[in-house]
């Protein structure tokens, strides 16, 4: 499986997993709504379950990801600044390129 991280979305990501709080916590990557062929996604941080995939990106952040999950893997995060700030995850390789 596979997944990306923007710049932005890294510098963010880093700030949060390197609090005190989230010592020994991983990124994860879900599901909070799927219809059709494709997803709405969302994030947590939590520690790796029996069903779950640690997948390493380039921006030396890990991953958690659901075996065998087709639409998360190839998903990609990001982080804006405008319109609004915040994360935007999509996974352009099913064709998701944002929500509707």
């Amino acid at each position: 499986m596979q997944c990306k991280i923007t710049r932005n979305a890294a510098k963010v990501l880093r700030q949060e997993l390197d609090k005190p709080e989230n010592e020994g916590l991983i990124l994860r990557v879900m599901i909070t709504h799927s219809h059709g062929d494709h997803a709405h996604y969302g994030l947590d941080m939590s520690k790796p379950g029996d069903n779950d995939e640690i997948v390493s990106t380039d921006k030396e952040i890990d991953v958690l990801l659901t075996k065998g999950e087709e639409l998360l893997d190839g998903v990609k995060i990001d982080y804006l600044y405008f319109p609004q700030e915040g994360f935007v995850i999509t996974n352009p390789s099913k064709g998701n390129h944002g929500d509707h």
